[in-house]
């Protein structure tokens, strides 16, 4: 199983409590289900994305705008993360080869921490 959650999360951003505390409940649900689910080899993850240009985020008005222009350079691989950047890691940990990772929250934003 793999979950998708956010930075916002770990840093929640003002106004945005309900999205953080949503994001921060699935990431305790993903280890707490890990555990669970252990014994019948069940991996679970949490992919937590930073800022990436989506239908949403451009619908919203984000992309493009000067809080999109901040975040970018916060971000140390300086760019907006783009679906195939998610899509990329969630295929690895699909995948055989993360056969040992479980109960993870794996951060794929640029770089950026405490967004």
């Amino acid at each position: 199983m793999i979950n998708i959650s956010s930075e916002a999360g770990k840093s929640p951003l003002p106004t945005g409590s309900v999205y953080s505390a949503t994001k921060a409940a699935l990431d305790a649900i993903t280890v707490s289900l890990s555990k669970e689910f252990s014994g019948r080899n069940i991996r679970i993850n949490s992919i937590l994305p930073g800022v990436v240009e989506t239908e949403g985020s451009t619908s919203a008005g984000f992309i493009g705008s000067e809080a999109e222009t901040k975040f970018v350079a916060n971000t140390p691989l300086g760019r907006t993360g783009q679906p195939d950047d998610i899509a990329k890691v969630a295929v690895f940990l699909a995948s055989d080869d993360a056969g040992w990772i479980s109960g993870e929250k794996i951060s794929v934003s640029g770089g950026i921490y405490g967004l």
